[in-house]
């Protein structure tokens, strides 16, 4: 039995010595797509049976001034910094920063590749707008609004959005960087965006915190997703590159 593990696990090794760097990379992605998919699919059915709540509860009143509800926690400039962050998430700056790269890429004259940044960034819009009909969560009511909503809760589309757009660009700038504590600094930038905008969401009281966990989630996936085929397509040369190599 023991000859046959240490046989399976030699095996395994030279298969993934033979996989070049980008392959590589892809089939982590694609195992990191599966789990954030069944991490999602937990969260939702976690939530859709109640079994948050409490959760949910506690990690908002905790961001409340303490005997006062109404009242976010810290003073009232912080609240305004708040609303600042929670703007990066907006559809309208998202918007904005997406139309930015998209000329970005035109102008270097990568047409396939901006294509592939507007299905990415529109497959996320669309998908974000489908989950929350399909679930169809209520807002939170134990705390007022500290911003005007009109859509569903769960998941958070700030969060959601936020994640698809920051990640995809921050990941397309990095990869144009050879010095890995640039691309270290851009990823952690991107990455730095989307936990604030999630985060505002909960303090300004308009989403439960799982709506924004499950956010973070699937807009996580849904970028990876989307860099997996861009590195697939690019690996088929039917994709330009987006770094700086030739």
């Amino acid at each position: 039995m023991r000859l046959w593990r240490d046989h399976r696990t030699l095996h395994l090794w030279r298969f993934l010595a033979r996989l070049g760097r980008q392959e590589l990379s892809i089939l982590i992605s694609v195992l990191l797509v599966a789990s954030t998919i069944w991490a999602f699919v937990t969260l939702a059915n976690e939530m859709s049976e109640g079994e948050t709540h409490a959760f949910d509860r506690a990690v908002l009143l905790a961001m409340r001034t303490p005997g006062n509800p109404a009242a976010p926690w810290g003073p009232r400039w912080l609240t305004e910094v708040v609303r600042d962050y929670t703007a990066l998430g907006s559809v309208g700056i998202l918007t904005f920063m997406t139309i930015a790269v998209v000329g970005f890429l035109l102008l270097q004259g990568k047409t396939r590749l901006t294509v592939m940044v507007v299905m990415t960034v529109g497959g996320g819009i669309l998908l974000s707008t489908i989950l929350k009909r399909g679930f169809d969560r209520p807002r939170p009511d134990l705390v007022p609004h500290g911003v005007l909503v009109h859509t569903a809760s769960f998941p958070s589309g700030h969060a959601m959005l936020s994640a698809v757009v920051y990640l995809t660009l921050g990941a397309l700038l990095a990869r144009a960087q050879r010095q890995r504590r640039l691309k270290v600094y851009i990823l952690a930038l991107a990455v730095a965006l989307t936990v604030l905008v999630g985060l505002s969401r909960i303090y300004l009281g308009v989403h439960w915190p799982t709506d924004v966990l499950a956010g973070w989630i699937a807009g996580a996936a849904w970028a990876l997703l989307a860099w997996c085929v861009a590195v697939w397509l690019q690996l088929r040369g039917e994709l330009e590159h987006s770094d700086n190599t030739p």
